[in-house]
């Protein structure tokens, strides 16, 4: 039997799940910084780009319960995501053999929807490991956010540089580097007998289904539906508002970056409130973000804007993330979590349709009816808080500091 020190493997499963974070959150941000005005120099008007930019979305509202359940009974949820990397990273090669609208659909569809699907998927499996581990999940997930502000920092010069035609290329190759680095992801239940924490939570998801836990899912899918407007058309309305194409890599770089310092450092802010007063606050302050944009203000204030990232982004995702899983066991992490993504997907699809509809007839003010959509998501929350019976308390988890979410 080999000694401790030689047995153990040299690369932590932290780390090895921090890697793939990066590669899945750096492909989204290539897409997030050129795909709007790839699709415009091709003729494709807005309404068309809100289409192409939902699609995949509903596509992925059809199977990604089924995703999750299935994840939950294999072996491990490694598996799932091998498999959901490989179909997203074979599929964006169909770019260099279609055009039009029908044809990049079809291929957008098959390049995006598997590449959602499995981001429930691995934040369950990531958040229950660190958990099991007594390691941090949002240092982990944080360096998914840094790969999104390498990608969207460096992406938009270089396609400057290189020219429209550098889009696809450099799509394609990360889509098959975050497949190749599926393969590298650790076993996420292993040790789970050795050590397995206290798991109070719903073991089926009915058993929460009630009309206060719904409530709280709506509004975190609301927040996060928001934050899609910017990956479907921030960078095109800044193009149209003069800002340089040099810029808007790094205005993104900054929302990024933004997320990334919270997330290092959130365990160290000891939050002593429950996770859905944190979503409460996010909603709030993304009302003001969004309505601010409307006004089409000047770089340096949208630079500002997105540093509100940090709390509109990463506190609520962190404390919708938390909320669920103090709520819900393993058996059912990836099913619960797949559960909350689907809700989130479709509020997108609400928003970013309407949005290439308000965004053909009313340009950046557009953004005016972003800001009242996360009002509507902090009054869901608030109403999930109010209509929760007291004694209706299993846990006494949402009652603790977020940063602390065992129960």
């Amino acid at each position: 039997m080999l000694p401790p020190s030689l047995a153990a493997p040299r690369v932590s499963p932290e780390l090895r799940a921090a890697i793939y974070h990066f590669a899945v959150f750096g492909s989204t941000g290539v897409a997030s910084v050129y795909f709007g005005i790839w699709l415009a120099n091709r003729g494709i008007g807005p309404d068309e780009i809100g289409i192409l930019n939902a699609a995949p979305l509903i596509a992925m509202l059809l199977v990604n319960q089924l995703v999750g359940r299935i994840a939950d009974r294999m072996p491990d949820w490694r598996g799932m995501i091998i498999v959901l990397s490989l179909i997203a990273g074979i599929a964006p090669i169909g770019l260099y053999f279609l055009s039009g609208f029908w044809g990049i659909l079809l291929v957008w569809v098959m390049s995006v929807m598997p590449a959602f699907a499995l981001v429930p998927v691995i934040d369950a499996a990531t958040l229950r490991m660190t958990q099991r581990r007594g390691t941090e999940f949002s240092a982990v997930r944080a360096w998914g956010t840094v790969g999104f502000m390498v990608t969207t920092g460096l992406s938009g010069p270089l396609i400057a540089w290189l020219g429209d035609a550098a889009f696809v290329p450099i799509f394609v190759a990360f889509a098959l580097l975050r497949a190749l680095l599926s393969f590298q992801l650790p076993q996420f239940r292993a040790g789970e007998r050795e050590r397995k924490p206290s798991d109070r939570g719903a073991r089926r998801l009915r058993e929460v289904l009630k009309p206060w836990f719904l409530l709280s899912l709506l509004g975190i899918a609301i927040l996060y539906a928001t934050h899609g407007v910017i990956g479907a058309f921030g960078a095109l309305l800044w193009h149209q508002q003069g800002i340089a194409e040099g810029l808007i890599g790094p205005l993104i770089a900054t929302m990024a970056a933004a997320e990334a310092a919270m997330m290092f450092v959130w365990s160290r802010l000891k939050l002593k409130v429950s996770a859905r007063h944190i979503v409460i606050f996010a909603c709030l302050v993304a009302a003001f973000r969004w309505s601010a944009m409307a006004f089409s203000p000047p770089v340096w204030v949208l630079f500002g804007l997105q540093m509100l990232h940090s709390i509109t982004f990463a506190m609520g995702y962190l404390g919708g993330i938390y909320f669920l899983s103090n709520w819900t066991s393993e058996d059912i992490a990836a099913e619960a979590q797949g559960f909350s993504y689907v809700l989130q997907q479709a509020m997108s699809v609400l928003v970013i349709l309407g949005m290439g509809w308000l965004v053909a007839a009313y340009g950046p003010w557009a953004w005016l009816f972003v800001g009242a959509f996360a009002l509507l998501g902090a009054l869901c929350v608030f109403a999930s808080l109010r209509l929760q019976p007291k004694s209706n308390h299993p846990l006494s988890s949402d009652q603790i500091a977020v940063a602390d979410p065992t129960p």
